[in-house]
Formats: C-alpha cells, structure tokens, sequence
C-alpha cells in the first residue's frame, strides 16, 4: 500500500481554500481528506477543524452512523464555547435534514428530536455569542430554519406516547 504524504507548513492556506472548494462542489471526501492532512502539520488549527466538521455533516445523507460520530469528535477541539455550541447545533441540524430525507417509519420522530438538540445548541450560542452580534444573528437564522422545518414536515413531530401507539388512550 502507498504511503501518505505530508503537507508543508506553506501549503496550508492554499490547501484550507482547496478543503472550502471542494465543499462548494459537494464534494466532502475530499475536503475532508484535504482537513486532515492539514491538521497533520497544525492540530488546532481551527479553520481546519471547522471545514473537517462540515465536510463530514455533508456526508450525512450517506447513510454511515460512523461519520455523526466522527463530527462530534471535532467539537471539543474548538476553543471557542460559542463554536462548540454552534457546530454542536449544526450537526444536530444536519442529521434532522437527512433523517427527514430517508423518510423511514419513524424518520420524523427521530428527526424531530434531532432538530430539538439543535434548538438546544443553538440556545446556548446566542447565550456564549452575546459579543458578537453577527454570530448571534447566524445562530438566529439557524434556529428559525430548524423552526421552519419542523412546522413545514407534519410528519416531523414528537413521537406519540407509547400508551397511544397501543390503542390504549
């Protein structure tokens, strides 16, 4: 088998705006791959660990629980409590949307109680983010998309007691 090659120290700007263009393309494997060679030559780099996190919820709609996962072991690598809140919620979100689209059995039970974590995370943004207002306001506009979402899906909803899934009320 090949050997992995390391990244220079150099190569790190242009290679983090490589990992942001193949997000744009939707392509998440490779900026995910492109994170972590650049987390190889600087760990905390922050950008990095960001762009790793999204490129991974990008991949949600795969299917592998490995990667939800994999997500949430970037949060604690994020210095800032504000990002740990915020990028907590955004999975939460993202995983929400993608249950939503497998449409299962009890995909909108599940899905609701994700959007429900996120609305959580995204609370304690805006509670860590009060200096920063344009942070707020994203974390707003996220919470009100988990909002619409909800109301927009009918079958996205808390699941029925389990006496009224029996027949018994």
């Amino acid at each position: 088998m090949s050997e992995l090659k390391p990244l220079s120290a150099d190569a790190v700007p242009a290679a983090l705006a490589k990992a942001e263009h193949y997000r744009l393309l939707n392509e998440p494997e490779e900026a995910e791959s492109i994170c972590i060679d650049i987390l190889e030559v600087d760990p905390e780099h922050q950008r990095a660990l960001i762009n790793l996190l999204l490129a991974r919820t990008d991949q949600f709609d795969e299917g592998s629980p490995t990667l939800l996962k994999q997500a949430r072991e970037v949060l604690p690598r994020l210095r800032r409590e504000f990002d740990r809140a915020y990028y907590g919620g955004l999975i939460c979100e993202r995983q929400a949307k993608s249950l939503l689209r497998r449409r299962g059995r009890r995909s909108g039970f599940v899905a609701y109680e994700w959007f429900q974590y996120a609305l959580e995370q995204y609370q304690l943004a805006i509670d860590h983010g009060g200096s920063r207002p344009a942070e707020v306001g994203d974390t707003t506009l996220r919470w009100n998309t988990c909002v619409r979402m909800i109301e927009r899906h009918p079958h996205c909803a808390p699941a029925p007691e389990e006496r009224a899934e029996l027949g018994l009320e």
